[in-house]
């Protein structure tokens, strides 16, 4: 009995190294990181009209994120590596590529007075 429960015990050991493990997530936490830094950056870059930053210049009105929309855009572009695209979503409207489905993403959400800013990045 001992002779079979000690063969079970080795023979499930060496199975586990020939089977391995599943690799750690590596893209959701630089992912998660992106967008923090991005969220960081928009939070404290001055307005380009009115508000107290970037962010809550865009959310203060329709007519302010249609009049910011690009310059929205061009500035995240900036930040991000080439090789991550992204989609930043506001009360009033989103710019960015749609996110796709079954992609790991990374996400960081900043409140501001007139609503939260959420940013969602992924590798393309």
């Amino acid at each position: 009995m001992e002779v079979a429960l000690g063969t079970v015990l080795i023979l499930g050991v060496a199975l586990g190294f020939v089977l391995g493990t599943p690799a750690p997530d590596r893209q959701g936490p630089q992912l998660d990181a992106y967008a923090s830094d991005t969220a960081t950056l928009l939070a404290n870059d001055p307005p380009r009209h009115d508000g107290a930053t970037r962010l809550q210049e865009v959310v203060s009105s329709p007519a302010a994120f249609d009049r910011e929309q690009d310059a929205l855009s061009n500035r995240v572009a900036r930040i991000l590596p080439d090789n991550v695209l992204f989609r930043v979503e506001t009360p009033h409207g989103a710019v960015g590529t749609p996110t796709p489905q079954g992609v790991s993403t990374g996400t960081a959400t900043v409140p501001t007075g007139h609503g939260s800013v959420q940013i969602i990045v992924w590798y393309a």
